[in-house]
């Protein structure tokens, strides 16, 4: 690694410590009173027959891939709670998304796009002693019949998962996605986040937070 990379990871690593300390501060708030449960959602035809070899938590670069992923790098971070706001920490948090063209990296995604082979398309991490997680991936975008989501999955050992998508708030096509609108109009803003910029974390990128919570979402 020369010097130059080194300095640009520990600059985007410092940065991302300071996003994680901001949701700390709202699951503070949010431990003092009950929660209301994240709405589940499909897992859509695109979850991965086969997990890709490389699978961790930054989906912009591909091992052995010398680009990285087209769109704009994001990066997406919160914490796993449960109902009465306590960390739920060892949770396995898995993403799967279309890449920056509109394409699921999946055999079964007839989207006559080109592949972007710089972008991983799916990702997994474990959550934290205070139930946190991160990822660097891209802004989702949409793609033929839904609007731009990242899918999630949560799991673990004792606890009930949940399946469920994440939305951009202000994308135009919110408004006549089946899927999004088929959760109750009270409970949709659970799911949508703002992107916003995030030169504090890396230079041109845009973060969003989004804590999940577990529970009989109804």
């Amino acid at each position: 690694m020369n010097e130059a990379t080194h300095h640009g990871r520990r600059r985007i690593l410092a940065g991302v410590a300071a996003f994680a300390a901001v949701g700390g501060a709202v699951r503070s708030w949010a431990a003092a009173a009950a929660l209301l449960p994240t709405p589940a959602q499909t897992s859509g035809p695109f979850y991965p027959l086969t997990l890709p070899l490389d699978s961790d938590n930054d989906l912009v670069r591909v091992t052995g891939q010398a680009a990285p992923a087209g769109g704009t790098v994001a990066h997406v971070a919160g914490h796993v709670l449960d109902l009465n706001g306590r960390p739920v920490p060892g949770a396995r948090v898995e993403i799967w998304q279309c890449d920056a063209n509109g394409r699921y990296h999946d055999p079964r995604d007839d989207n006559p796009a080109p592949e972007d082979a710089g972008f991983q398309g799916y990702g997994q991490t474990s959550t934290a002693g205070d139930g946190g997680y991160r990822f660097r991936t891209i802004k989702p975008v949409p793609y033929p019949g839904r609007t731009a989501h990242i899918h999630f999955k949560i799991s673990s050992p004792g606890i009930d998962g949940l399946v469920t998508q994440m939305y951009v708030a202000g994308e135009p096509r919110n408004a006549s996605d089946g899927i999004l609108n088929d959760i109750d109009v009270t409970a949709r803003g659970r799911v949508i986040v703002s992107f916003l910029p995030a030169p504090e974390i890396e230079s041109n990128a845009l973060k969003a937070a989004f804590d999940i919570v577990l529970g009989d979402a109804g």
